[in-house]
């Protein structure tokens, strides 16, 4: 079993890594370390890039161009579909199974340091999940603490989500972090202003990523002369949706409606992103240390194909099948390219899979240092591969054990890929409770149209054999069947379609039916499959689909401000809720990015909630989403307050004829 090399040996390890570099500087100048520049992309699909042939609207020369200094890596997986387990990944060269950090809740205010089993599920539900880790622990071995005990430099710029203090980069072995923020994406937009509490732009209209780089580019500056690692991990091209306006009326100009990749805000996402790799590539190439710099670039999940921008969905991963939040390989399938001058071949590509726990390894045995003792990974060195020759590893994994609502849902899964072969097994989704699978094989069917799990039970047997084996190494926190199921409240529809969560943000799938919107109660508008009654003084509402909502239109605007939100509820449901916000001015649709995610206690009795929010503009509805499952939600004392207080608006419920 692996365990995290603790703090208290790291003194020893400074002390011997100062030793050792005073001791190689006075005996040889010209051994100059290699530095390494780590960039990761937040939601690029395999389809957003020029690298693969694959998209006829988007632009990224900078991002060809540094691919044709290095390696291109055609099946590059990260550990998880989502942004924060394979961040964590990537810092521990450990999967999210052993980490237990499966889901993106580091920004929510609860910490949780050991993943441990869920105790209920709703009626609906087959499966009961386990409830993530909340933050990267900080006993944990980072690769930036590796670096900065072998003399590098150490900086950190763009997103972390893996925790604020203490709990940040500051903490995990970086010496600078810049806009030093824990949240899941950008504060408040791209171009400026912005809301980073202690990050204000230097211009007005500054966009965020050209910001970042500028940052990146004074830390390269300083660094010239000493080894360094910059972390860059971009906030780009994760939502909110936003660009340089100029950006989008120059792509707007060359949309071609029948392509699925025709969003420009999303285009020029894209290009400002693309830009900014090419500043990093400039400065390096600038200060004349390109030619002893690492630089990795990679993405920390497949493309958000399921939010809407500009009246479509966001981009297309296609001819991959789904895209972030899926097991699909639009899930969990991206861009990858390794450069290292002279020690890995110029415009090279490689067909060899590999995986986000790979890099920290690889980094070890591209600087040729030695693992702290007892410090093992679930990735491998990919030098091989890098050389030209094939990599010994009979497979890797994926383990996500949770079931976004979106239209490609899938249940609680855990999936292998080997060699073209992939199967996701399905937590307690086939009969009696037992596991479900889907088999894929990669060549030549590369968009997982024929599941092949009835006709070879043999290969599933084989396959299901590795998973277990994976699932008991790592000792990884599985879900478990729900005593409380109830096939008649169960929706199998859902599968491959979904239910909308997040305000419903994406396009309905094409060709499912409609669904139920329910008559207002006491002002309050259902959403879809979402019945309203008032009884005993208190609003109930029953949910059979997986995303609930209800809003209220206020009678009349609330001026911009700091206010709360505040309730009590009891629920019988399951995972996070949302608050959202209507602002004066703004197009409703779906309430776009202004919300707010909280944890909520589903145990069936009551507890009280408070949600802070800050709006831009003028308040003039509310939404809340209270679960992320089928289930019944009693409110009651729902507020809107000031920070001090003062009651904005209250609600009061009461049955007719009393």
């Amino acid at each position: 079993m692996i365990t995290p090399i603790k703090r208290h040996q790291h003194g020893l390890v400074r002390l011997a890594a100062w030793l050792l570099t005073v001791f190689s500087t006075v005996c040889s100048a010209s051994a100059a370390k290699p530095n390494v520049v780590f960039i990761l992309a937040d939601d690029l699909g395999w389809s957003d890039t020029t690298l693969f042939g694959t998209t006829k609207f988007y632009r990224t020369p900078n991002i060809e161009r540094l691919a044709a200094r290095g390696m291109t890596f055609t099946h590059a997986y990260s550990s998880s579909p989502l942004c924060s387990p394979t961040r964590a990944s990537i810092l521990t060269g450990l999967s999210p199974a052993r980490t237990g950090i499966t889901a993106p809740t580091c920004h929510l205010p609860k910490v949780v340091l050991n993943a441990t089993p869920g105790t209920q599920a709703a009626p609906n539900a087959k499966a009961i999940l386990p409830n993530s880790v909340s933050r990267l622990n900080t006993d944990y071995y980072t690769l930036a603490e590796m670096f900065r005990d072998n003399g590098y430099a150490t900086g950190h710029f763009g997103k972390w989500h893996l925790g604020a203090a203490p709990y940040s980069p500051l903490e995990h072995g970086f010496d600078v972090d810049v806009p030093h923020w824990p949240g899941p994406g950008p504060a408040g937009s791209y171009v400026a202003p912005w809301k980073f509490p202690d990050f204000d732009p230097n211009i007005p209209d500054e966009h965020l990523e050209d910001r970042m780089a500028t940052e990146a580019v004074a830390f390269l500056e300083q660094h010239k002369a000493v080894p360094f690692f910059l972390n860059y991990w971009m906030f780009s091209v994760h939502a909110p949706f936003d660009a340089k306006r100029t950006l989008i009326d120059e792509y707007r100009k060359t949309v071609d409606p029948n392509d699925p990749q025709r969003s420009p805000t999303y285009a020029a996402m894209i290009h400002s992103m693309d830009d900014a790799v090419g500043r990093l590539l400039d400065t390096l190439d600038r200060l004349k240390i390109s030619d002893n710099t690492i630089i990795v670039f990679a993405s920390d999940n497949g493309g958000n194909m399921y939010n809407e921008v500009d009246g479509t969905s966001a981009t297309s991963n296609a001819p991959l099948r789904g895209g972030k939040a899926t097991m699909y390989e639009g899930g969990v399938r991206g861009p990858a390219i390794l450069a290292y001058p002279s020690h890995v071949a110029a415009g090279s590509r490689s067909d060899e899979v590999i995986n986000s726990c790979d890099y920290y390894p690889t980094l070890l045995d591209l600087l040729a240092i030695t693992p702290q003792p007892q410090q093992l990974f679930d990735g491998i060195s990919i030098v091989p591969a890098l050389n030209g020759k094939p990599l010994d590893r009979d497979a890797i994994f994926t383990f996500f054990p949770h079931n976004p609502a979106v239209p490609d849902w899938l249940p609680p899964a855990v999936s292998v890929h080997r060699g073209d072969w992939k199967m996701i097994r399905l937590f307690h989704h086939g009969e009696a409770g037992r596991h479900r699978y889907k088999l894929f094989n990669l060549n030549g069917d590369i968009g997982e149209q024929h599941d092949l799990a009835q006709g070879l039970p043999a290969r599933v047997a084989e396959l299901d054999l590795l998973i277990a084996q994976f699932l008991q190494d790592t000792n990884a926190v599985q879900p478990v069947l729900n005593p409380k199921f109830d096939s008649s409240k169960y929706q199998p529809e859902l599968e491959g379609k979904g239910a909308l969560k997040g305000g419903g943000s994406s396009p309905r799938t094409k060709g499912a039916p409609p669904r139920k919107i329910g008559k207002k109660v006491a002002g309050w508008q259902p959403g879809d499959d979402v019945a309203l009654v008032i009884n005993d003084a208190s609003m109930v509402a029953s949910s059979s689909g997986r995303d609930p909502h209800f809003s209220y239109e206020l009678p009349q605007a609330v001026p911009r401000m700091q206010m709360k939100f505040s309730f009590t509820m009891t629920s019988e449901s399951s995972g996070n809720a949302q608050l959202f916000w209507h602002e004066q001015g703004v197009t409703p649709a779906y309430f776009r990015d202004r919300s707010v995610t909280f944890a909520v206690n589903h145990n069936g009795e009551p507890h009280d909630y408070e949600v802070v929010f800050t709006p831009e503009n003028a308040v003039v509805g509310i939404r809340l989403d209270p679960s992320q499952g089928a289930g019944t939600h009693r409110l009651s004392n729902i507020q809107l307050i000031t920070s001090t207080g003062e009651v904005l608006h209250r609600w009061k419920f009461q049955e007719r004829g009393r």
